[in-house]
């Protein structure tokens, strides 16, 4: 494995998330969602003025850099007093199985930790026919429930809600 650092993004690094969701994005889903809903989601989540709006609405992103090479990125959000959601954790196809999404979600947890001392909640949507399941499962979460979301355009998200106390 690299020698991975993780830092906080800020407005500066709308590009460089937008640009890693293309790369892997379409990659995860592609035997997952059509390729029409692939770039409806692209558009409605990682547009450079979605990304935008997100940080300005309590998003926040962290990405995880091989030296100046950025490799991937989760987004956190608190959606109440003690209620986290992870929104996304995503490394690039290539990176993936080296533990860069193990260092983004230990990273996730501290930022939260560090939000709020106290007991907490983590919860993520995961698309039920993802292979990240098993991830998030040796991370320590759980299927706590499951959803199907209707997010326009006919289109759905069916997902595990998965859940951890941290």
């Amino acid at each position: 494995m690299s020698d991975i650092t993780i830092r906080p993004a800020t407005g500066l690094d709308i590009t460089t998330i937008h640009e890693l969701a293309w790369r892997i994005f379409p990659h995860t889903y592609r035997e997952i969602l059509t390729p029409e809903q692939n770039a409806y989601m692209m558009e409605w989540m990682y547009s450079e003025t979605c990304l935008r709006d997100q940080m300005a609405n309590g998003h926040q992103y962290l990405l995880a850099y091989d030296g100046t090479v950025a490799v991937g990125y989760v987004s956190v959000e608190q959606q109440d007093e003690h209620l986290f959601h992870l929104q996304k954790i995503y490394v690039l196809p290539e990176r993936q199985g080296e533990g860069v999404g193990r260092q983004l979600f230990e990273a996730a947890i501290a930022l939260m930790k560090s939000q709020h001392p106290g007991p907490c909640a983590m919860e993520l949507n995961v698309n039920r026919q993802n292979r990240a399941v098993t991830f998030y499962e040796r991370m320590g979460m759980h299927k706590d429930r499951s959803g199907d979301f209707d997010i326009g355009h006919g289109f759905y998200m069916n997902d595990y809600i998965m859940r951890m106390d941290i």
